[in-house]
């Protein structure tokens, strides 16, 4: 059975992504920092395990990563404080990889966002500046690492019902353009489809809701 470990296992998308994984065939173990939230991973199908990703060792974290086949980052400070996000967003982001590869993890999955890039061009007084540079660097250590890597880069997320359909890439500024939004729900579907398709090792892949099923549109981007 393939071994598939998340961080941020109790945020929206990972509670939704974990059932689709086990259902997949994956045995989903759920890195949280809170006890109390153990019950709801377990009732999403995953297996608990408390870890303080901010403040772990890389011993600690090469463990929480042994025998894993794939690791997933859907972890997130949430916003608000800068150094905080960059404490999660960042440096644990990048404790984690290096931990992946030092426990022989071949696959991770980031979670960013739709137009995550070191050009961002958010001014830096800006209260979103932390976080997009934050998430830019830590996708661009990714695809420096020895690891099998995909990005997802969603658009804002809603928690509208997932249709189970994207569209990958969009042009948001055309006039016909879908609305730069996608549901919780599809960006857990898309989560799962790029584990199951090795065609998308080495891609970052921005999507909105669209029309697309999902499988499709991550193999066809």
């Amino acid at each position: 059975m393939t071994r598939t470990v998340i961080i941020g296992g109790h945020g929206k998308v990972a509670l939704l992504a974990a059932p689709l994984l086990a259902e997949a065939g994956h045995d989903v173990t759920s890195i949280i920092r809170n006890p109390e939230h153990a019950a709801e991973v377990e009732a999403a199908g995953a297996a608990p395990l408390v870890l303080d990703v901010e403040r772990a060792g890389e011993e600690d974290l090469v463990q929480a990563f042994r025998d894993a086949d794939n690791v997933v980052f859907s972890a997130g400070a949430g916003g608000g404080d800068p150094a905080r996000t960059r404490a999660v967003d960042h440096d644990a982001a990048l404790a984690t990889m290096r931990a992946a590869e030092a426990a022989g993890v071949r696959r991770y999955v980031m979670v960013s966002y739709l137009g995550a890039s070191l050009h961002h061009g958010v001014p830096e007084d800006d209260s979103f500046h932390a976080y997009a540079q934050a998430k830019a660097e830590a996708d661009e250590a990714l695809r420096d690492s020895g690891l099998a890597w995909t990005i997802l880069g969603p658009a804002a997320l809603t928690l509208e019902e997932p249709t189970g359909r994207i569209t990958v890439d969009p042009d948001l500024d055309t006039p016909d353009a879908p609305k730069g939004e996608v549901s919780r729900g599809n960006v857990a579907r898309a989560l799962v489809a790029v584990l199951a398709d090795p065609t998308t090792v080495g891609r970052k892949i921005d999507f909105v809701d669209g029309d697309t099923p999902v499988a499709e549109a991550v193999h066809r981007a």
